[in-house]
């Protein structure tokens, strides 16, 4: 490990962020391209899709309470009925569509960018050409650790239920339940914040090294272990960051008629380019992080993986 990567580890939040702006700021050109090809389109999707959701959805809440209104024997009931049904089944579909969309271009988004930024900071030459030849093989393995992280989401879910389920059945009219239900509230987010950022972590390594799925899970897990608290702070920091934004745009766009077409698309694209600029922002941090984590337990940036 030579002398830059051994003093990774003693990098602070603010550390970190001034590296990654110099990363981001010495490959601006690559990760630009990268960005107008991937992250873009994918925040365009999901703007448009939080938009055409509301319409979607207000028009099926508008006709169930047309055919609740309407009565049994009166003739427009069917038709309102088969249009209500012929919605449902639009919108599911538009779900549908979209969740692959956005999955797709997530997970080439991140191993685009995760690949440039290990490429950059260990000083291999690198080109969009190249990038772009690496992502399809990188993606599929980050497709593998994405599964692993829903796996284990899902049982987590299901332990929480049943736990919460017993101590109701057990203890839920004494006094001592919703202090206790508190508790396991909060726990249950510790947990999902835990999960999240070692989920974050092994997509880094399954970009940057030979294992995914289970395994970069493990790996990750292990490369917090020391450095859990700066890492906590910096993806609370970006989904915080990126709640508020999504919560501005769903105020002033989707629900703010009464501030005009211009004014709402002003805001659009206002929260379009703050969504595009945070999500490619937050993988370079990601990826710096994982070098701190590397650094911290001494381990080399493997450049044969690149």
């Amino acid at each position: 490990m030579n002398r830059e990567q051994e003093e990774m580890q003693f990098l602070s939040l603010f550390g970190i962020y001034k590296e990654a702006c110099k990363i981001l700021y010495s490959g601006r050109r690559l990760l630009g391209q990268i960005s107008l090809v991937l992250i873009l389109p994918l925040y365009v999707i999901f703007l448009v899709h939080m938009e055409a959701s509301e319409l979607l959805f207000s028009k099926i809440f508008h006709n169930e309470i047309v055919l609740d209104d309407t009565q049994a024997k009166f003739p427009t009931k069917n038709k309102v009925s088969n249009v209500l049904t012929s919605e449902c089944t639009t919108f599911w579909l538009f779900k549908a569509a979209y969740f692959t969309i956005l999955l797709t271009l997530s997970l080439l988004s991140t191993s685009a960018v995760v690949y440039t930024i290990a490429c950059i900071y260990t000083g291999r030459e690198v080109n969009f050409k190249k990038v772009m030849s690496v992502v399809p093989k990188v993606w599929k393995r980050l497709m593998a650790t994405f599964l692993c992280y829903n796996l284990f989401f899902f049982v987590y879910n299901i332990l929480a239920i049943v736990i919460l389920f017993i101590w109701k059945l057990g203890f839920g009219s004494t006094k001592a339940f919703f202090p206790i239900l508190i508790v396991f509230i909060f726990m249950f987010f510790v947990g999902f914040v835990y999960m999240t950022i070692v989920w974050q972590l092994a997509n880094v390594v399954t970009v940057l090294e030979d294992t995914d799925g289970f395994g970069a899970m493990i790996k990750g897990k292990a490369l917090t272990q020391g450095k859990m608290g700066v890492a906590a702070l910096v993806f609370l920091k970006l989904y915080i960051s990126f709640a508020i934004i999504q919560v501005l745009f769903q105020n002033l766009v989707v629900h703010g008629v009464s501030l005009g077409v211009v004014s709402r698309v002003g805001f659009g694209v206002l929260c379009l380019l703050l969504l595009f600029n945070l999500f490619l922002f937050g993988l370079v941090v990601q990826t710096v992080l994982y070098f701190v984590c590397k650094s911290y337990h001494h381990e080399n940036i493997d450049k044969s993986a690149l």
